[in-house]
């Protein structure tokens, strides 16, 4: 199965208002193994970013100024994600924006091109309410080091969502409960023939002798007959 781990940088909130995608990152799976193949691009979203939105990747208007447009980027992202399942954190707002600038350009909406949408998020809260679910809370739950991220980045981002994702489905490759006994190893039980004679063992006079006592001395305790009586083979 091939999968695209997706993240985005944008200027701000709202797509419907103005706010333009700066940056996309996508990092390649293909059958649950990294494959090094990524797609990466800075954004020119002919506007400038929020503050709060600056503030949180660090992306000027400066910086941005000679980089393509996304009309120029479309097409190649459009390719790369083509059929494939798409794996995003908290995707309905980097979905907003893609569906939106594809629209923008005439294109049909993003998710049209692609093969399925997994929100780590959601996933992330069905396995761990009420705890924090943000990604860098999943990278310390999972033993994921990102101590090298100081800004937000579309690229890195995807490539520690991807590690998270990989290590929050593991032991999930198979869902299915009707599991089939192998040939062998567990088979072999079921193939194994009828339970011997079972031998039944006797206790010598001597010890029964011995468990009498044992019951004559709970009698004289209880001042009467120990329940014991009733499962002792004089009774």
């Amino acid at each position: 199965m091939r999968q695209i781990v997706l993240d985005t940088e944008t200027t701000g909130l709202n797509p419907r208002t103005g706010d333009r995608i700066v940056e996309v990152g996508c990092v390649e799976i293909f059958n649950r193994k990294l494959t090094g193949r990524n797609l990466h691009y800075y954004v020119n979203p002919e506007r400038d970013s929020d503050e709060a939105a600056l503030a949180v990747h660090g992306l000027t208007t400066e910086f941005l100024s000679d980089k393509p447009k996304f009309h120029e980027i479309a097409e190649e992202l459009r390719e790369f994600v083509k059929d494939a399942e798409i794996i995003i954190h908290n995707a309905p707002f980097d979905l907003g924006f893609l569906n939106h600038e594809f629209e923008r350009i005439g294109l049909p909406p993003f998710v049209d091109h692609c093969g399925g949408v997994i929100d780590t998020l959601v996933h992330a809260k069905e396995l761990h309410p009420g705890k924090r679910n943000s990604l860098d809370a999943l990278c310390d739950r999972y033993g994921i080091s990102n101590a090298h991220r100081k800004l937000h980045g579309a690229l890195l981002d995807s490539e520690l969502l991807a590690d998270v994702y990989l290590a929050m489905t593991r032991g999930q490759n198979m869902l299915s409960m009707d599991v089939e006994i192998e040939e062998t190893g567990g088979g072999e039980l079921l193939e194994a023939g009828p339970l011997g004679e079972i031998i039944v063992v006797s206790a010598a006079a001597d010890e029964l002798a011995e468990h009498d006592a044992v019951l004559a001395a709970l009698d004289k305790g209880v001042k009467g007959e120990c329940v014991w009586r009733k499962y002792s083979p004089q009774g």
